[in-house]
């Protein structure tokens, strides 16, 4: 084979080692032109939406920004800790909030059934018009008589108190008006023979002897 045949050779080895490269450099060529072409319209969008913040930031603000970034990434790590552990809360109470809700929900309705709401409002409305009406010195005054009244009232509670109290109530039902007759010295110490007015006379004392204690 001659020199030049062999050169010939080598030429067309070459070529046909550069074929792929050349194939190669053109596929880039072209998705470079796609690229660029798509790219275009993107960044022209981005610099007119960049425009709106280009008199409130500054790359010094973002220089601040990722330096207080990376001062608090122990905080930043904890604080996603402490989302994970709300996170693993609020889904080991879904099932619970799912079964007790409607039991509440049932609950509240039945009190608002019952007015108690209602009587809430009342109450604060009272209140209001307490605290409009009197002072506080007012207030501790009335105190003072209520925490009186309730002692009358254990007093009260006392059996033979309510014995007394209940056999009184009963007096004004046993008694006929219209059979009272008029009656003289001479008829009072006639009544006072009988035994009902004995007995009569009998509690009366007694009476008046414990209201005699009522000066002390």
């Amino acid at each position: 084979m001659t020199n030049e045949e062999l050169i010939l050779e080598r030429l067309e080895s070459i070529e046909s080692q550069l074929a792929p490269l050349a194939q190669s450099a053109k596929s880039m060529a072209e998705f470079k032109d796609d690229l660029t072409f798509l790219a275009q319209p993107a960044t022209q969008a981005l610099v007119k939406e960049l425009a709106d913040v280009e008199a409130s930031f500054q790359l010094e603000d973002l220089m601040e920004l990722a330096k207080r970034m990376l001062r608090s990434v122990r905080n930043i790590t904890w604080s996603l800790s402490q989302l994970e552990n709300v996170i693993d809360f609020v889904t080991t109470l879904e099932p619970l909030l799912k079964t007790s809700l409607p039991q509440i929900i049932n609950y509240l309705d039945d009190l608002e059934q019952k007015g108690v709401f209602r009587i809430i409002g009342a109450t604060l409305d009272f209140r209001s018009k307490v605290a409009a009406t009197y002072t506080p010195e007012d207030i501790d005054q009335i105190g003072d008589g209520l925490v009186a009244l309730l002692n009358v009232a254990k007093k009260i509670s006392d059996p033979q108190a309510i014995a007394l109290l209940d056999n009184i109530a009963e007096v004004p039902a046993s008694v006929d008006l219209k059979a009272c007759k008029d009656v003289g010295p001479v008829g009072l110490l006639w009544a006072c023979n009988t035994k009902e007015v004995k007995e009569g006379l009998g509690v009366l004392m007694e009476l008046t002897k414990a209201m005699g204690k009522m000066k002390t």
